[in-house]
């Protein structure tokens, strides 16, 4: 039985990113579809009281140094390229989580994340500027400006609110977050217990 694996993410997570790379790979090794869902991780964040990794972690001696050693282990274990650090961090990513909603209504949705995730983690750009924004995704062949107007519309708007809302309530507090069924892992080293899960 083939599984769907949902995908909860935002831009603004070099995580999410991480996992975004290691996913083909999985989907074509377990058979599973990978569905993914924008989520506003700063929304996320506000509902339920918690802060980004940087700012909770800041100062705890041995923390950090542990966390690089995690993303080296998972970069090795899944084959993928690190992330750059974006110098611009953290980015507000409510308008190009906006415009991925559109994307999904214009067609475009794979090609625009691969898009973001991109000029957000493998050549960082302050991508919460329009006029950056606009001109890295038509770089990527999109049509940025359309897609960036699309986000203002209200039902984009509610879209985002809803699965935000939604992935809330199911208990998620960050990104990224996966749902296999019911069952929810957190972050992308999870990813090997999801890929566990659905090989059965």
């Amino acid at each position: 039985m083939a599984h769907t694996v949902q995908f909860l993410f935002d831009f603004g997570s070099p995580n999410a990113f991480l996992s975004h790379e290691a996913i083909p790979a999985i989907a074509a090794r377990t058979g599973a579809t990978f569905d993914y869902v924008p989520v506003l991780l700063g929304g996320i964040f506000k509902a339920t009281n918690n802060r980004s990794p940087a700012e909770t972690y800041a100062g705890v001696k041995n923390k950090r140094e542990f966390h690089q050693l995690e993303t080296e282990r998972f970069v090795k274990r899944f084959k993928v390229k690190p992330y750059v650090w974006n110098p611009h961090f953290p980015v507000n990513t409510l308008n190009l989580m906006r415009a991925a909603v559109a994307a999904q209504l214009e067609g475009v949705f794979e090609q625009y994340v691969e898009a973001a995730f991109h000029h957000m983690w493998v050549e960082p750009k302050k991508m919460d500027d329009l006029d950056t924004a606009i001109a890295a995704l038509n770089s990527s062949g999109l049509d940025g400006a359309k897609l960036l107007t699309r986000g203002q519309e209200a039902e984009v708007k509610a879209k985002l609110i809803a699965n935000t809302q939604d992935a809330v309530e199911r208990g998620a507090f960050g990104s990224p977050t996966f749902f296999v069924g019911k069952e929810m892992f957190f972050g992308k080293e999870q990813l090997r217990e999801v890929e566990e899960m659905i090989a059965g």
